[in-house]
């Protein structure tokens, strides 16, 4: 039996096609472009922006401590902390749609609550909208949880069973005090109509509809209080493919219509070439590259990038393309490794990588990548 079809191969599906413009310099040829690539520019100071970063993550680290356990008690010792984010810096500029990708484990829903603070950073700092989200206090991030809405990865367990469907829109305006009663009534309605229901499921309970149903209700209530800024944790990844495009399609008009950014989260390339302006692709806790969304995919500098590209499906059985496949398991973020964490797993590692990490620099114009194999000019 075959797999499911390739997203670009569904009925319906829209195609978000970038100018030349907007797909930055291609990459050099010749000694010209070697000599380019062997002066890195740090990246978070090198960014070149027309506005200010809608939202800023620099350094941002999530260690997670162990209670002590019985045996730590009796022969003495602490377990080490699990590294869950290690060092993340990245920006968010107003209207864009920033992806995060990358397998299972790598740290991009613990990236998304240090965002929403659900959990607390222990190192770095977020900004968004020039505020320092760290330093506010809890009563005060109701006014940030205004600007900041999230879309989770499955809508079954994320809207109240117990709840009707207007009630569970209309929730987020009841909390923050928008609005009279029937004007809260017509917005419920407003959304629906929006996000491609109708009026008459307003009164139903989230076990009536289909899955895609149910997610449009989660975007519709992300939507409720008019966010600038919206978290799109892995919202396609359990929905069927033909209802995944559906749901893209819908995510891009929203963010047209409303000038959204989104930070949108998801281990399928795929699907984030369809939405996403740029991406950035993270490993064992740290982002290995970060660039616009056809740079990525037409010249990745990452040995860990490359190898993400060519798991993609390709609708033509008869073109050979070769997949690289990774030798082993991630490492324990517990005890990552001394240099650079994709180094025992690149089949284009040198000697030093185990021992020296590299730092995130911007190679060509707005495309970044932390590789030692690029510092010697070896690629």
């Amino acid at each position: 039996m075959g797999g499911l079809p390739p997203l670009n191969q569904v009925k319906g599906v829209r195609f978000k096609v970038q100018g030349k413009n907007e797909r930055g310099a291609k990459r050099g040829k010749g000694q010209k472009a070697k000599k380019e690539r062997q002066r890195p520019r740090r990246f978070l100071n090198s960014i070149r922006s027309e506005m200010d970063p809608f939202l800023e993550v620099k350094n941002a680290k999530k260690y997670f401590f162990d209670h002590q356990g019985l045996l730590e008690m009796i022969f003495g010792g602490v377990a080490p902390p699990v590294r869950a984010v290690d060092g993340v810096s990245f920006q968010v500029r107003r209207g864009e749609c920033l992806g995060l990708v990358g397998e299972s484990g790598c740290g991009k829903t613990t990236v998304a609550r240090l965002i929403l603070r659900i959990y607390d950073l222990t190192e770095g700092g977020i900004r968004f909208e020039g505020q320092d989200i760290q330093s506010l206090k809890r009563s005060e991030l109701k006014k940030i949880y205004q600007r900041i809405q999230i879309i989770f990865q499955d809508p079954r367990t994320s809207l109240d069973p117990r709840l009707k469907v207007a009630q569970i829109i209309g929730e987020p305006l009841d909390i923050h005090g928008k609005g009279s009663g029937p004007e809260r009534r017509e917005r419920v309605m407003e959304l629906l109509s929006l996000t491609g229901l109708s009026p008459v499921h307003a009164d139903r309970y989230p076990h009536e509809f289909s899955g895609g149903q149910q997610q449009r209700i989660a975007i519709a209530r992300a939507l409720a209080i008019d966010p600038a800024f919206v978290i799109c944790d892995e919202p396609v990844s359990a929905l069927d493919v033909s209802i995944q495009g559906q749901i893209l399609n819908l995510l891009m008009d929203l963010q047209e219509k409303f000038n959204l950014s989104y930070l949108f989260i998801t281990h399928d390339l795929a699907v984030a070439r369809h939405i996403c302006n740029r991406i950035g692709v993270m490993y064992l806790g740290k982002i290995m590259e970060v660039g616009r969304t056809e740079e990525i995919f037409e010249n990745p500098l990452h040995p860990y990038t490359r190898a993400l590209l060519s798991a993609i499906p390709h609708p033509d059985p008869d073109l050979a393309l070769r997949q690289i496949i990774l030798k082993g398991d991630p490492p324990d973020p517990r005890r990552p490794p001394q240099g650079c964490r994709f180094s025992g797993r690149c089949p284009e590692a040198l000697r030093e990588c185990a021992d020296r990490e590299p730092e995130l620099g911007e190679w060509e114009d707005g495309h970044a990548a932390a590789c030692l194999l690029l510092e010697k000019g070896t690629r």
